[in-house]
Formats: structure tokens, C-alpha cells, sequence
């Protein structure tokens, strides 16, 4: 059987985009560190009270690493009173930060500027994610879905000392 010559180069385009995009996937993963988030827990997004979101907060946990309990609801991101509204969290640089977070009314987004941490909040869902604060710098927490009418004034501040 023999192949059109056009039909040849159209194989081994397809062939190489095929590589490149498996090529880019395992760069992504094994250089970047990019990883989905998986879904830690279920949880009833009316009982909060009853989990560790009833005290949101950052803990620390060991040398440089922590963990920040967030509440996503409609318009702030609740991290405790000694965070205030909007959220400031502080970190020590080199500190490494493992981030509970879920909403508590509708669907919300959790992206930290300058850092691929991107999260999907979706009500009773907890979602996991760390991320390391290698540089000094001021990071802002966005919401990145839209949640209403107040979905703009939605934002947290990390500042890393």
C-alpha cells in the first residue's frame, strides 16, 4: 500500500504536534510542578461550624510551613479575626504554605498572583493546594469567578517579610 506524498506530510505534522504537546505536558509536571488539585473532603457547606473553618486561620506547623484555613463567602475571604477584612496573611520568606480553602454560599475563585496556585471553590468542597514564598513581596488573593454583584471588591493580600 503506498501513501500519498501529502498525505505522508500531514501524518508527520500530526506526529510531531502530538510529540510537542507531550513533550510540553511532561516539562510542565516534572520542571514546573504543575499539578491538579484534588479534592481533599466533602463537606456540609451549612455545618462549616463544625469543621476546622469554624476558626479560620493560619497555624504553624513546623519550621517555615504552615497552614491557612480560608473561608470563601460572598464578597471576602474569611482567615480568621487577627487577619481582618480583607484577608492579610504574613509569612516569613522561605515559608511554605499549604492552603485549606472552601466557599461557603456559591461558587469562588482562589489565585495567588505570581504563583500558579489557582483554585475552583465550589461549595462543600474542600480544596488543598501549598505553595512556597521563596521572595519577599506583597501577593494578592483573587477571586477569579465571577460571584455577584460584589465580586470586585473580593480580594485577600499575602505579604512575605
Amino acid at each position: 500500500m503506498e501513501i500519498n506524498k501529502l498525505e505522508r506530510y500531514w501524518l508527520i505534522a500530526v506526529g510531531i504536534t502530538l510529540g510537542a504537546f507531550v513533550a510540553a505536558t511532561i516539562v510542565a509536571v516534572t520542571v514546573f510542578g504543575i499539578r491538579l488539585p484534588a479534592p481533599v473532603e466533602r463537606i456540609d457547606p451549612q455545618r462549616l461550624d463544625q469543621t476546622i473553618f469554624a476558626k479560620p486561620g493560619v497555624r504553624k506547623i513546623a519550621d517555615n510551613r504552615y497552614e491557612a484555613v480560608i473561608v470563601a463567602k460572598s464578597w471576602a475571604f474569611d482567615a480568621g479575626p487577627e487577619a481582618g477584612n480583607p484577608a492579610v496573611l504574613r509569612f516569613p520568606r522561605g515559608s511554605q504554605v499549604t492552603f485549606y480553602v472552601t466557599s461557603k454560599d456559591v461558587m469562588h475563585g482562589f489565585q495567588i498572583e505570581k504563583h500558579t496556585l489557582n483554585l475552583e471553590l465550589v461549595p462543600g468542597q474542600v480544596a488543598r493546594a501549598s505553595a512556597n514564598f521563596n521572595r519577599p513581596g506583597t501577593y494578592h488573593i483573587i477571586c477569579n469567578h465571577y460571584c455577584g454583584a460584589g465580586h470586585q471588591v473580593m480580594y485577600g493580600v499575602i505579604i512575605v517579610e
